[in-house]
């Protein structure tokens, strides 16, 4: 029998399909947790990491693992980028820790098939703190680039920019692209294209590390911790802006000195410069509505130059190849 504690993921816990003798929910230090369970048998803990206490901070898990006997837990990973960071997943492997997934169907399988540290070896780093500062590790070093295009207003379009970038990429670069956590990328039709999740990414990162670029699509969620470099992407609509603002309104403090690329733009120079002054922000690129069914776009060409891909020059346009316009049914 087994025992879940939950709070921000109750819910998707309760449909586990599995016999639960106790559950519980809400928020609990360590030591609620050691109180209720020292002398409570079970086989397995669901914990859902969101139910402790400061979870975010590494040293509540270190607590965890020296109370209890954390080869019978199972962690539940919430989507924060602190949790899905390389330096934070090293950190839980280090203290013993194996046994987490960010996916539900995962935790029953876990409960009988547990962890051990071969399974997560991949995602132990020695040299962590090292690795979280320089951004991407030492991919730069290997003369790859991880670009993670992430969106910053909702949905502002960097599954569909990250497809175009990679199109146009292959032309003069050995590139590959890949989304994080979702499954958007099918409906563009080429195989080429893959998916993994936030905690797979490094490793498949280090898998095709022989590669000169990796896209990363990083929707509105993914952790960037294992880019070399992030594309912020901001759709530069008035109802998106305020949504944007009333959420955070230091957001712009927070992209300062960043690549912002204001993405299916319909503003003119003299807006992109006024959307400067208001946001006291620097506008990378200004990247206008495109159609995703041509192969080649001109706007796209310039920003890859601005990003320094020097095997593309202005002289470098070429004429379309697709004799279908809409490119739907494959033979």
């Amino acid at each position: 029998m087994n025992v879940i504690v939950s709070n921000k993921y109750q819910s998707l816990l309760a449909t586990l399909d599995i016999d639960i003798i106790k559950s519980i929910n809400g928020e609990f230090e360590v030591e609620d947790l050691v109180n209720q369970f020292t002398n409570f048998y079970y086989n397995k803990m669901i914990l859902d990491i969101t139910a402790l206490q400061n979870y975010q901070d590494i040293a509540t898990l270190q607590n965890l693992s020296v109370s209890m006997d954390v080869s019978n837990i199972i962690i539940l990973l919430d989507d924060s980028e602190v949790v899905n960071s390389p330096k934070f997943l090293s950190s839980l492997i280090s203290m013993g820790i194996y046994n987490f997934t960010r996916n539900i169907d995962a935790v029953k399988f876990l409960i009988n098939n547990p962890n051990t540290y071969k399974d997560v070896a991949q995602y132990h780093q020695l040299n962590a703190a090292e690795t979280e500062d320089s951004g991407g590790g030492d991919y730069d070093k290997l003369g790859l680039r991880v670009i993670g295009i992430k969106n910053v207003t909702n949905h502002a379009g960097s599954t569909t920019l990250t497809y175009l970038l990679k199109k146009q990429l292959a032309r003069k670069y050995n590139v590959m692209a890949v989304e994080v956590d979702e499954h958007d990328f099918i409906y563009f039709n080429d195989k080429t294209l893959r998916t993994t999740s936030s905690l797979d990414l490094p490793a498949f990162i280090a898998t095709n590390s022989d590669v000169e670029v990796i896209l990363v699509d990083l929707n509105d969620r993914g952790s960037i911790s294992a880019c070399t470099e992030v594309i912020y992407l901001i759709e530069p609509g008035l109802i998106k802006l305020n949504k944007l603002i009333r959420k955070d309104k230091r957001t712009f403090e927070k992209l300062k000195d960043k690549k912002i690329v204001l993405n299916r733009s319909i503003l003119n120079g003299r807006d992109v410069k006024d959307f400067e002054y208001e946001s006291k922000s620097k506008v990378f690129f200004n990247m206008p509505y495109l159609d995703d069914k041509l192969d080649h776009h001109k706007e796209i060409e310039e920003f890859l130059i601005n990003l320094g891909f020097a095997r593309f020059d202005e002289n470098s346009g070429e004429e379309q190849k697709n004799s279908k316009l809409f490119n739907i049914f494959k033979s």
